[in-house]
């Protein structure tokens, strides 16, 4: 009991700790004539970034914002983070500008599109958008027309002509005169996407855009990404989760079977509550994920207690059902416990195969003692001394009975025949509490030995 309560109060000093990290509101920016809100959108496209776009633009519409430019520079990212980051970009009233800065690939030209107007520095790019996998195949069939169709349905949000948003998805479009020939997918530069009116217009940099856009007299608020929200993006990284459920499974399997508190069970703990801390800051997950989980861990724990299996899998059911509402992606949810449950299953295996003897914490789970004869143990007596010894049998040997040998009673057994009551015979082995005796027959008899 002693032991749950410290792993208690450990989570809950880290709990804590975590939840000052939070983001702060931000405050509102007034006093100008016209006001301009810059908000990047760069590295990979996941869901931690929806965090910072939603509360981006929640600043700008509190504080009045005339326009809101989009500074993109991403090479892509997940197909489920760019739809709900164009629903934030859909759902506020204030003009948009999608200013591409270097490139804005895959994710990033979807995105583009949902902007009412798009810029591009000199040597910018924008499309190669097509749908894969993690492990860099093309996605199936089913995934790709999902893809192709949100593809579509961006250009015609702001009035453009689908083919060529489709171009960049899908092999099948044939544009040679775009250098996107069938076979490959099309890539923008500023000269092309001007020329079929995927971009308003080519410009040096953020203060040229904002003159072209009549705003170089403008209040300009460029929205930096809190510490909060970098831990978040990093923490709810697919590759992050899975190690994150990993080393916390792990080190809580390891806590179970180890004396005391230590280095396993603060791991674990830590590792759990770094994954919820970064799903909560994304928007991705409420309190009740975390109420849940930690009443799934008590459970467990309970369980240890009062024996009966139903709160072992209650609570067992409550912890992984509390990971799959943090997330809210079943699929990459689930690649990720079962990564993290062969990681475990294989670090055990290892640990008790390799270490296993050289490791204390495994000393309440691996028997070492043996009783042996060194120690002073001795299972059986073994009577080798009435090995020749003769007596008389007091029962019928079928093949086991009593015997009398030296005058003392003795539980025999003969060599497979039977042996009558009285008869005579001789021990002839004596293993552990088995004695065999051999009947002796009248010319067998050598007298004086009894």
């Amino acid at each position: 009991m002693k032991k749950v309560l410290r792993i208690g109060y450990v989570s809950a000093f880290l709990l804590a700790l975590i939840l000052s990290l939070f983001p702060m509101a931000p405050s509102t920016v007034d006093g100008a004539e016209k006001l301009v809100y810059v908000i990047p959108v760069e590295d990979t496209v996941e869901s931690g970034l929806l965090a910072f776009i939603n509360r981006s633009i929640e600043e700008a519409e509190d504080a009045g914002a005339d326009l809101i430019i989009y500074k993109l520079h991403t090479p892509g990212g997940l197909v489920d983070a760019a739809s709900d980051i164009s629903k934030s970009f859909k759902s506020t009233s204030i003009p948009s500008v999608a200013f591409i800065d270097t490139r804005a690939l895959s994710a990033g030209a979807y995105l583009a599109l949902y902007a009412d107007k798009i810029y591009m520095t000199p040597g910018a790019t924008m499309g190669a958008a097509a749908v894969i996998t993690g492990d860099g195949n093309a996605a199936d069939k089913k995934s790709q027309s999902y893809w192709l169709q949100e593809m579509e349905n961006a250009a015609e949000s702001s009035g453009r002509d689908p083919l060529y948003a489709k171009a960049m998805a899908d092999t099948e479009v044939d544009l040679p005169e775009l250098g996107a020939p069938k076979g490959e997918l099309l890539t923008l530069g500023p000269k092309e996407a001007l020329e079929i009116e995927y971009s308003e217009g080519t410009v040096k940099n953020l203060d040229e855009l904002l003159q072209t856009l009549g705003y170089e007299d403008a209040k300009v608020v460029n929205v930096e990404v809190s510490f909060a929200e970098s831990v978040a993006r990093f923490l709810t990284n697919p590759i992050v989760v899975s190690i994150l459920l990993s080393v916390g499974s792990l080190g809580l399997v390891l806590e179970l079977y180890s004396p005391g508190f230590g280095i396993p069970g603060f791991m674990g703990i830590s590792a759990l509550l770094l994954f919820f801390y970064g799903h909560l800051v994304a928007g991705l997950a409420g309190m009740e994920t975390m109420i849940l989980f930690i009443l799934g861990v008590i459970f467990i724990v309970l369980e240890i207690f009062v024996p009966g299996g139903i709160l072992g899998v209650l609570g067992l059911g409550a912890v992984i059902t509390s990971f799959f509402l943090a997330t809210g992606n079943i699929v990459q949810t689930g690649i990720s416990l079962l990564v993290a449950m062969v990681v475990t299953v294989v670090a055990m295996v290892v640990l008790f195969t390799v270490f296993g003897k050289r490791i204390r914490l495994f000393d309440r789970i691996i028997l070492r003692d043996s009783t042996n004869t060194e120690q002073g143990y001795v299972s059986n007596v073994s009577r080798i001394e009435l090995v020749g010894q003769e007596g008389v049998t007091l029962t019928p040997l079928r093949p086991s009975g009593t015997a009398v040998i030296r005058e003392e009673r003795i539980d025999v057994v003969t060599e497979g025949s039977f042996i009558g009551s009285n008869k005579r015979v001789r021990i002839v082995k004596a293993e552990g509490p088995r004695i065999v005796v051999r009947e002796i027959h009248t010319e067998d008899l050598t007298g004086g030995n009894e």
